[in-house]
């Protein structure tokens, strides 16, 4: 696909886009854009399609991306005026996907939401590192070489970064654990 946007045609990245915006608006919101994340994931693609010159050939393209999305993220959020609170991060977050079926039992939903908001203001104090990684492997449910790639580090790294990160969530949430998903290649 990527060799078919180098040679000039437009509705190969207009597909790439198509296939990834979701995922990239979930990572923006989850990074901390909020409200702004509709025009992070957009300078993100921009940015993308720039610099395809530079993508590693056999790469994948959704890792590279939410690395571009990750640093977009980050200079928005270190340029706005303001700092965004939880309570706005969980709504826009919560807009990206629905979380609890309507279906579900009231009670269940309420815990649920509650599990949430103590899991979001959790995040909020680990470091950015460790933030990071949670996001990737957890909310984005990105397997392990993915997160690696994503995020630039070795596969190591993201082991050892995630292993604090629960570590640390564990003592601030005592009675949190995290849902097991998708490929652990561990």
């Amino acid at each position: 696909m990527i060799a078919r946007v180098r040679a000039g045609d437009p509705e190969a990245y207009a597909q790439l886009v198509r296939a990834h915006t979701a995922i990239a608006i979930r990572a923006a919101r989850a990074l901390g854009a909020g409200a702004d994340a509709e025009d992070v994931v957009q300078q993100a693609f921009f940015k993308a399609y720039c610099s395809l010159g530079r993508f590693r050939d056999g790469s994948a393209f959704r890792p590279w991306l939410l690395s571009i999305v990750a640093n977009e993220t980050r200079n928005t959020v270190r340029t706005a005026a303001r700092q965004r609170t939880l309570a706005g991060r969980e709504a826009a977050y919560a807009e990206a996907e629905p979380l609890i079926p309507e279906s579900a039992d009231p009670a269940v939903a309420a815990v649920e939401t509650e599990r949430r908001t103590a899991l979001l203001s959790a995040l909020e104090r680990l470091s950015e590192d460790h933030r990071l990684v949670v996001t990737y492997r957890y909310l984005l449910e990105m397997d392990e070489p993915e997160t690696a790639e994503a995020l630039g580090w070795p596969r190591g790294t993201v082991k050892s970064r995630l292993s604090r990160a629960l570590r640390k969530l564990e003592k601030l949430l005592p009675d949190f654990q995290p849902r097991k998903g998708g490929d652990e290649h561990e």
